[in-house]
């Protein structure tokens, strides 16, 4: 995984609202999807990567997708500067790590 400046997540209940916010998240600024975790009883979180400014612009485009549908955020954050040993747990998410190797 690359060196980043900033990571973002999005934290929402059901694949449909999630899909929306990732969807909003890519297109509204210049940021990198890291992965998705499914992480218990429906609750998905989307992360993405870029720099501080487009990942906070990333992160209030996904909320606003998801409470255009009529659903809420359960969560989110922007991590400016994340410390190195994160990316211990972002690896575990990453896409990277499902795609087919070969």
């Amino acid at each position: 995984m690359e060196r980043y400046e900033a990571i973002g997540l999005i934290e929402t209940f059901g694949l449909v609202f999630v899909l929306e916010a990732a969807d909003a998240m890519l297109k509204a600024a210049d940021v990198e999807l890291i992965g998705y975790e499914n992480v218990a009883s429906g609750y998905i979180s989307v992360l993405v990567q870029g720099d501080v400014g487009a990942c906070r612009t990333a992160v209030e485009a996904g909320i606003k997708a998801v409470d255009a549908m009529g659903a809420g955020v359960y969560s989110s954050v922007v991590i400016p500067r994340p410390h190195p040993h994160l990316e211990k747990i972002m690896t575990r998410y990453s896409l990277e790590g499902l795609l087919p190797q070969g």
